[in-house]
């Protein structure tokens, strides 16, 4: 399967067809790595979805889920259509370099800031205004909420800090909780 064909469901939820367009092309150039490991390197982390062969994936599916479900829900979410666009965004993106640019063996504390990166680098190939690149930047740099330190104490990723920023933590983080499970049908969710 080519890397652009495993989220064809999720880039339905993106209303804004030059969005589609960039996030198929940032998706397509993420490391080959991204769609085939676990979404927890030691599966101590994450429900049973997301362990094994292309876990990461499903990880990100559930979690891009989560948004879509709350975004549509009128008494909860008070986002524009364009920035619902780019919070699915910002999800289909967030763990896109978990183990480094090259596969390394465990999560990299600041993988946040490598994809967040990924998108700044590539502004010039996207029809994002440097705004909405920003916003990107900032809602999948502080995606981690408080796990922000390394095993030193030192902060490398910043805490969520506007509705955005707390709106995409919310959901990584509900897809991660064990106590949610999802059943997939191959790559795709079931229900």
């Amino acid at each position: 399967m080519e890397k652009v064909d495993y989220f064809k469901k999720e880039y339905e939820y993106i209303k804004d067809v030059k969005k589609k367009e960039d996030i198929k092309y940032l998706v397509s150039n993420l490391p080959d790595y991204f769609f085939e490991i676990p979404a927890s390197s030691t599966g101590k982390y994450h429900p049973d979805f997301a362990l094994g062969n292309g876990g990461l994936v499903r990880h990100t599916k559930v979690a891009v889920r989560i948004a879509y479900e709350l975004l549509n829900n009128p008494g909860i979410n008070n986002f524009t259509d364009e920035e619902k666009d780019l919070i699915i965004m910002a999800l289909l993106l967030h763990d896109g370099f978990k183990c480094g640019k090259v596969k390394e063996k465990y999560t990299r504390m600041d993988h946040p800031l490598l994809a967040a990166s990924f998108v700044r680098e590539n502004k010039d190939k996207l029809s994002l205004s440097e705004d909405e690149v920003e916003l990107l930047y900032n809602m999948i740099s502080s995606h981690m909420g408080i796990w922000n330190k390394d095993f030193d104490n030192n902060e490398v990723t910043p805490i969520p800090k506007d509705k955005y920023q707390r709106f995409v933590h919310m959901c990584d983080y509900l897809a991660s909780r064990k106590v949610i499970n999802v059943s997939f049908n191959g790559n795709d969710i079931s229900n």
